[in-house]
């Protein structure tokens, strides 16, 4: 009878525990999964942004050229 107590407290403990485990997983699943999907937000911004920043940069490289050419002399 002793056996068959301790046996089922085993076994609650074992099943316990891989419950736990299992929640533990998900929970790094669950982060992972967050982590993939703001990156793949992210990473097409901030490519947008880089070549954002490159025409504007572009752009106002040509304004300063069109500029210093109407102010320079003729010849």
């Amino acid at each position: 009878m002793a056996n068959e107590t301790s046996s089922e407290y085993a076994s609650a403990v074992n099943n316990l525990m891989e419950s736990v485990g299992k929640i533990g997983q998900m929970q790094v699943d669950l982060v992972n999964s967050g982590i993939k999907s703001a990156t793949s937000v992210f990473e097409p911004l901030s490519k947008t942004s880089i070549e954002l920043v490159g025409n504007v940069v572009n752009a106002v490289n040509q304004v300063l050229q069109n500029l210093s050419s109407a102010i320079a002399p003729k010849k």
